[in-house]
Order: structure tokens, then sequence, then C-alpha cells
């Protein structure tokens, strides 16, 4: 390393080119990933990351986005193999590398120098990319000692206490000595992010980092990658799925679908004027608070059948997209183009729009089978502590059938608690849950198999609710073998019944959660909780793992199930933007009290409470871009 490189590391000096005037601080060209001995993976992939510029990557599940990312840092998973293309660190971009340079050619060595200290990055999941050993400023100055940042321990501790403060967490040294458990989810976040922007990259990739957080927290974090970006001309690349996030934070868009780009430019253009029918269905995936836009079609009756695209309105037949993943089955940019006679002989006709199969519905867009309800589960002075931590505070509350509460609330509120106590999955509360007027034991142990039946929980990770050792089908039959009176004939219909319901069917039965996708998981997560046939449903933030379209899916699948079967549902969620999708009245939580409470469109028109008109506040619109 020369001299003048070795000064500039140890006094985290910008480089001899000032950045802002540099162009492009990284050149994606013709880039392709394949699967050793098989297919793409990423097929000609370009893509240029700008100084003090966020390019907001965008798709579903399997787009390719994360692929594509990681490949800025020469990161391949195992089994990929590069076919093709370049990723190259512009001439200037670096403080290190005075010429450009092919990160792909080189070595993992050279790369480690880079990683971290010119191009950092930022997990998903902030408490799995945290060390619960260490404390939080240590690991913030391991990261300036591993890229010799900073002439000395001094200097080093400096740069701790000023990248806490850019990231809006304090500085002082009882603060830095916190470990990562005693932290929120947003200040772990943070601490990510003060980790990454440490060392003053000059590039930095955002692997969706606000998945999980409430709206409160997922603001505060959307505005400090952006402040920091643009004030330290760093080029972002932000990866996500949630395109009103991309509103917010973005200035450049591309969108990915099957490993391709099929659209990018200005944010204002992509979201206000896209192109591409694939964009065009994304938008339309899209939750709003007023209502006014319906989240997508009806979900298929097979996984083998097409449902029409969210923005076919039914005069034409555009792009149709598979049941669960909204990947094109034929794809076209030209949404006036008629369905092909073959597709027509092969019996694959979209199915009915959300209009066509939606009916008459009452609030929250969901059918309501009369006007009259009866309570099926009623709280009374539910109350929890821990210590002098007060968890629940006297929470009246009311499940009504064929009807939805949405229960809303930043984390920490304690808004899984009350859905855990109505459930018996937590008996530490005082008070009353009452099952059509009668009052149960705390505890699922204690309850009757009649009442664990009539009430089910759908758990929040698809991927962590199933166990992966297990078929689906075996998974499914659990819940009637506990209960007891059926042969496993008899086990295995209702089995499959349950996963008709869910619009999977029974052709899944055999397979093993490996085998599906996130919203096949989640699916197969509700029909387990369906086949007891249930009077309630407890859904515990099932849709916030999953991309937009997906999200739709799954909501409309509850619409049509809480239709049909006339359920009663406890919908938990930071998702304010799904209220008038799904909910007939909203209950929010503050710190253990429900401070608004009533029928959705009053609490959303007029919020009584200055928590729940904050909460309001912060929730990412499309209409936020420009």
């Amino acid at each position: 390393m020369r001299k003048s490189e070795q000064r500039a590391r140890a006094e985290g000096r910008a480089s001899v080119v000032p950045r802002a005037t540099v162009e492009t601080a990284i050149a994606v060209e013709h880039l392709s990933l394949g699967v050793v001995d098989g297919g793409l993976i990423l097929d000609d992939v370009g893509f240029r990351l700008r100084p003090g510029r966020i390019l907001a990557l965008v798709g579903e599940s399997g787009s390719g986005k994360t692929t594509a990312a990681l490949a800025c840092m020469n990161h391949l998973r195992s089994g990929l193999e590069l076919r093709g293309g370049t990723v190259e660190l512009q001439e200037g971009a670096s403080r290190f590398h005075r010429k450009a340079v092919d990160l792909l050619t080189l070595s993992e060595k050279q790369m480690r120098q880079l990683r971290g200290g010119t191009i950092a990055y930022v997990p998903q999941d902030p408490a799995l990319s945290l060390n619960g050993s260490l404390r939080v400023g240590e690991q913030i100055a391991e990261v300036l000692r591993a890229h010799e940042f900073g002439r000395n321990a001094r200097e080093r501790d400096a740069r701790v206490a000023e990248v806490l403060s850019e990231v809006g967490l304090p500085s002082d040294s009882a603060y830095r000595r916190r470990f990562p458990h005693q932290l929120s989810g947003g200040q772990q976040q943070r601490i990510g992010i003060a980790m990454a922007f440490a060392c003053r990259p000059a590039v930095i990739i955002l692997d969706e980092p606000t998945t999980g957080l409430d709206v409160a927290t997922q603001d505060l974090v959307l505005k400090t990658i952006y402040q920091l970006t643009t004030k330290h001309d760093v080029a972002g690349l932000y990866i996500t799925h949630d395109l009103a996030v991309v509103a917010q934070v973005a200035n450049d868009v591309a969108v990915m679908l099957h490993g391709r780009i099929v659209e990018d430019g200005p944010a204002e253009q992509m979201l206000r004027h896209p192109q591409h029918a694939y964009t065009r269905s994304l938008l339309s995936a899209v939750p709003d608070m007023q209502g006014a836009r319906d989240m997508g079609g009806g979900p298929a009756v097979s996984p083998l059948a097409s449902v029409r695209a969210p923005w076919d309105d039914g005069r034409s037949a555009a792009t149709h997209f598979t049941a669960d993943n909204t990947t094109p089955c034929a794809d076209t940019s030209d949404p006036g183009s008629a369905p092909s006679e073959q597709d027509a002989a092969a019996g694959e006709a979209p199915a009915p729009t959300a209009r066509a199969v939606t009916r008459e519905r009452g609030a929250g867009g969901v059918v309501v089978p009369g006007q009259e309800h009866e309570p099926v589960v009623r709280l009374r002075d539910l109350r929890m502590a821990y210590g002098q931590a007060v968890i629940l505070d006297g929470i009246n509350l009311e499940l009504e059938a064929g009807q939805t509460t949405m229960l809303l609330g930043e984390s920490g509120s304690g808004k899984t608690t009350l859905s855990r106590s109505v459930a018996g999955l937590n008996d530490d509360y005082t008070g009353d849950v009452l099952l059509d007027g009668e009052v149960l034991a705390p505890s699922t142990r204690r309850r009757s198999n009649e009442q664990r039946r009539r009430i089910q929980y759908v758990f929040q990770s698809p991927f962590s609710s199933l166990n992966p050792r297990r078929s689906i089908g075996d998974s499914l039959q659990v819940p009637l073998q506990l209960g007891g009176g059926m042969n496993r004939g008899q086990r295995r219909a209702a089995v499959a019944d349950a996963l008709d319901a869910v619009r999977l069917g029974r052709s899944y039965i055999d397979r093993r959660p490996g085998e599906l996708s996130g919203g096949e998981r989640q699916r197969a997560a509700v029909a387990r909780a369906l086949v007891n046939a249930p009077s309630v449903l407890v859904c515990d933030e099932i849709t916030s793992a999953l991309d937009v379209s997906v999200q739709a899916s799954v909501i409309e699948l509850l619409r049509e199930l809480q239709h049909e079967r006339g359920l009663a549902m406890l919908f938990v969620t930071h998702n304010i933007a799904l209220a008038r999708h799904i909910s007939h009245k909203l209950a929010v939580l503050e710190r253990g009290k429900l401070v608004d409470y009533g029928p959705t469109d009053t609490v959303l028109r007029n919020p009584r409470h200055a928590y729940t008109r904050s909460l309001l506040e912060h929730v990412p619109t499309l209409e936020e871009v420009g």
C-alpha cells in the first residue's frame, strides 16, 4: 500500500478526486449469473450507483434483487457462477483505489479490504447482524480497527461517538456499553447503519433494512439513511419490495423480474407513470390509507390456475400472473393485448377480478354475512406486568363474528402479548378472556379441546412456523391428532379440504416447506389454523415478511375465508395502510393502554389520541414521491 493511501486510510480523508465530482461509483454492465450446470439467475443486468443518490432495486421474492446487490461486493452465493458481465468500481469512487477496477476480478483478500470500508452492507435483520456478546460501541470500533480508520484509539473513539450522533443515537459512554438485547429493533438497526457508515464508505447496500419495523421507527430509519447518503455523497443501493418506502427514500428505481431489469428510471417517473405491466401490477398491490386502490384480484382456485393481474379491469388480458408469486406466465408490455387462442384452449383464462368476486362488502372491505354481530370473544380488564413494567393496562375489547379487529401499535406496545393471551399462549395476565360468554382458563393447557379448537393462531414468520422435516400434510394433521376423534383417512381428507380452502390445492399435501415460496408457506400456515374449523383467527403480523403482491393475495384470501365461514379475526400489525383493506374496527395500543378504539373509518378520519395521529403521520405513501 502506498504511503499516501496509508495516510488517507488513517485520517479517513476523501479520495484525491472529490466524490461529488464522480459521476458513477459502481457501474454494473451485462451481469449474468447462473446456477452451476443450471439456468440463469441474473440475465444481462445493468445499473449505475451514483454519489449522493439512492437506487431502489424493486421486485418480488426470487426476482434476483439480493443476488444482484451482493454481486456489487463480489459475493456470489454457493452454487452460483459468473456467466458474464462486469461490476466496476469507478476511478475516484474509492479512497484507496485510484484506478477503475472490476470487482469480480479481485481475490477474496482484496475484497475484504473493500467490504465495510469502501462498500458497506446493512442486512435485513438487525438482531441477527449484531454480535450479542459485544457491546455496541465496541462493535462499531471493531469495524474502524479492521479497516485501519484513524491513527489511534483516541481518534477511533471520537469517530464512534460521531457516527452514533449521525444516526440519532446517544453517544455517551453508558449507551456505548449497552448490549444489542438492551436496544429496541429500531435502535439495533441504527447501530447497523452506524457500523456501515463508520468508515465513510463510497457505496452502501441496504437489504430491506426496515422490514418488521413499526411505521414510526421505519420513518426514522429511512430519514437517517437518506440524510447520511446525501450529506456524505454516498452511492446507495436500496433493496425492497415496498414501493411506498421507495417513494420516501429513492431517487431512482429499477424493477426486477425473473433476474432481468424490466424497467428503470427516476423515482417520480416510475411511480407516477410506469410503462411495464409488471411495474403497474406492483403499484396496484400497494395498500393505501384511503382504501381507494383495490389490492389486486382474488386468489386463484388452484395453484396452477392464473389470476388476473391487479391492473387488469376485465376488458384486457395482459400479462397473467401465477396465483401466489405473481410471476408472469406470458410477459407482454402491451396491456391491451388479447388472450391467445392457445391460452383459451389450455384453460388458462384468468380468474375473476376482485370487483367480480367481492360482492357486497361492509366496512373495511370485508363481506359481512349479517348486520347484527354477537361478540365471540370479549376481553375484560386484561392486565399484565413484569415487575414495574406494565405490559397490558386494563384492556377491554370485543371480537365479533364475520368482522376483523386490527390491533395497531409500535414495537413493545403489547400487541403480541395481547394476542397470545387470547390464544392461551400467555397465562400471566389478570382479567378475563371470554369465549361466547364463558371465561377461558389463561393457559391453553387448561382449556378444553373444544375451546382450543375454536381459537387458532397464525404466527408471524412463514419460514419458521412449519417444521422443515415434515410434509405439509403431516404438519396440518397435528391439530387434528391432538383433538382426537378422527382416523388417519379422515384427517388426510380434512387437510386436503383445508389446502383447497386456502387456494393451494391438495397436491401440496406431500410437499415440504422448503419447496414452497414465502406466500405459499403463509397460506399453509393459515390452512393449519383452519383445519379445525375455528370461530376465531388470531393473525400475528402474518404479512410483514411478504412482498406486496403476495401480501395482497393473502389479504384477499382472508377476506374470502371470513365471508365463507363468518370468522372473527384479530389482525395484529404495524402496517396501518392495510386498515381499510381488511378491518372493521381499529384498536390502537400505546405502552399497554388502549388509546383509540372504534370503527376503522372513524378512527382514521378522527383519531382521538395524539399517539394515533402520530402513527398516521408516519405512514409512507406513494403520494410522497416528487
